[in-house]
């Protein structure tokens, strides 16, 4: 298996030209990271005239070697965006695919620039204008209205990179015993977290809310719909990593990217505002979405996912126990 790394350029350059995603007279000028992503290895390719994206899947989480993940998780993402690519608005917000390795779990993809993400949301310090949202909420109806299905089945299940999710989000967070001190995080979170973590009725709300992430619906999700997928562009934001995309329950895209405006304290007139700017909002469930909202929020705060999140203990009880009463009631 070839393995992607900056430090042969060489050999990259080979790989690239066998590929037919380097020109044979085409000279590598610079190899980069992007950013710093999580799941896989990432690189810029940058020759005299242009530039591009290589990404590749490995057994692991790139940034947390121990822990598993499907290998092969990169393909499905590179299935997404030959999926999208049929409809122009979504195709707008986010990069174009090059080419698709399937040997060596590969893609090639547009280079949308030297940009940042909108992680730094999470320093509480900024607000989301209404035109980004316009766009956010634009994004999330083309994909949820131009891909619907009429039958349900089995394209783009990802089942293995749902199942991980799937305990990062709905079982992790509330293990009374997982082996993870959340006072390493923030002195005071452990004992915060401990009422919940013992809180029958919740859990098997949260429970039920995973059995039905994980079941299979007729609209094409991104799956990781918040600031960390969102980049910031001259061209307006574009969407990146759908990597944990699937069929499935629209409210939980939705869901994602409310949770993530209460974690990022939006103005409430801007939660009003992507939810009457939602496509059909009327005709979603709101007991699933405010489940699901009401658990991104949780796993969040005492989870293994952390956020850069500038928010004293009080704040993140307060959030809690509202997250609390929209999985409850």
């Amino acid at each position: 298996m070839f393995i992607l790394n900056a430090n042969e350029p060489e050999e990259l350059a080979t790989y690239l030209q066998q590929q037919h995603w380097l020109a044979a007279n085409e000279a590598i000028v610079s190899v980069s990271k992007p950013g710093e992503g999580n799941m896989n290895c990432v690189l810029r390719i940058e020759t005299e005239s242009r530039s591009f994206i290589v990404k590749q899947s490995r057994g692991y989480v790139e940034k947390y070697p121990q822990v598993l993940a499907p290998a092969a998780r990169v393909l499905t993402e590179g299935a997404f965006y030959k999926k999208i690519a049929s409809s122009e608005e979504v195709q707008r917000a986010m990069p174009m695919l090059l080419g698709i390795d399937a040997v060596n779990n590969l893609i090639a993809l547009e280079d949308l620039g030297k940009t940042n993400d909108y992680t730094v949301l999470y320093d509480l310090q900024q607000k989301l204008q209404e035109g980004e949202l316009q766009q956010l909420v634009r994004y999330l109806n083309g994909l949820h209205q131009s891909f619907q299905k009429t039958v349900v089945d089995d394209e783009l299940s990802n089942t293995e990179m749902r199942t991980l999710n799937y305990e990062h989000i709905f079982e992790y967070p509330f293990r009374e015993e997982n082996g993870f001190n959340l006072d390493t995080v923030q002195e005071g979170l452990q004992a915060l977290a401990l009422p919940y973590k013992k809180n029958s009725e919740l859990k098997q709300k949260i429970e039920r809310l995973g059995s039905l992430y994980l079941s299979k619906g007729k609209y094409l999700l991104h799956g990781d719909f918040y600031p960390g997928s969102w980049l910031k562009t001259a061209d307006g934001i574009k969407v990146i990593d759908p990597e944990f995309c699937f069929y499935g329950l629209r409210e939980f895209d939705l869901a994602v990217f409310l949770a993530h405006m209460y974690l990022t304290q939006q103005e409430e007139s801007d939660i009003k505002f992507v939810k009457e700017n939602y496509y059909s909002f009327d005709e979603l469930n709101t007991t699933i979405l405010n489940g699901f909202i009401g658990t991104e929020i949780m796993r969040r705060l005492i989870g293994l996912a952390q956020l850069p999140l500038k928010m004293d203990v009080k704040t993140k009880a307060s959030l809690l126990k509202f997250a609390e009463n929209l999985i409850l009631k």
